[in-house]
């Protein structure tokens, strides 16, 4: 579970981490680098999509700068994956509560911007 955020800063299960993270069935995945910085496409999160997640969760930073590729989209509605994209505070509390409702939940949360 994630348990507090801030600029810069996440605490999921009494660890801190200061950069991006994804979250895959459940363990965190530190260091979560993009190609295009704030532009997610369908190579930054392969790891993800091969984990077969029925949600994907995207914290798109405190300012929403983060965005999701035209590409990505589609690639997901393909393959029946439901994009949430919201602001990370927002974004950490729909993780939270699905992940709690057992659902087959994956996430990646962009921490600063």
């Amino acid at each position: 579970m994630i348990e507090s955020f801030s600029f810069g800063n996440i605490v999921v299960n009494g660890k801190a981490y200061t950069d991006d993270i994804k979250i895959i069935q459940g363990k965190v995945v530190p260091t979560w680098w993009r190609k295009s910085g704030h532009r997610v496409d369908i190579d930054d999160i392969r790891d993800i999509i091969d984990a077969k997640p029925n949600i994907l969760v995207l914290g798109k930073g405190k300012l929403g700068m983060m965005k999701s590729t035209r590409p990505l989209c589609e690639f997901l509605k393909g393959k029946d994956i439901e994009l949430i994209e919201e602001k990370t505070s927002k974004a950490i509390k729909t993780f939270n509560r699905l992940f709690k409702e057992g659902k087959n939940v994956c996430a990646g949360f962009h921490l600063s911007c």
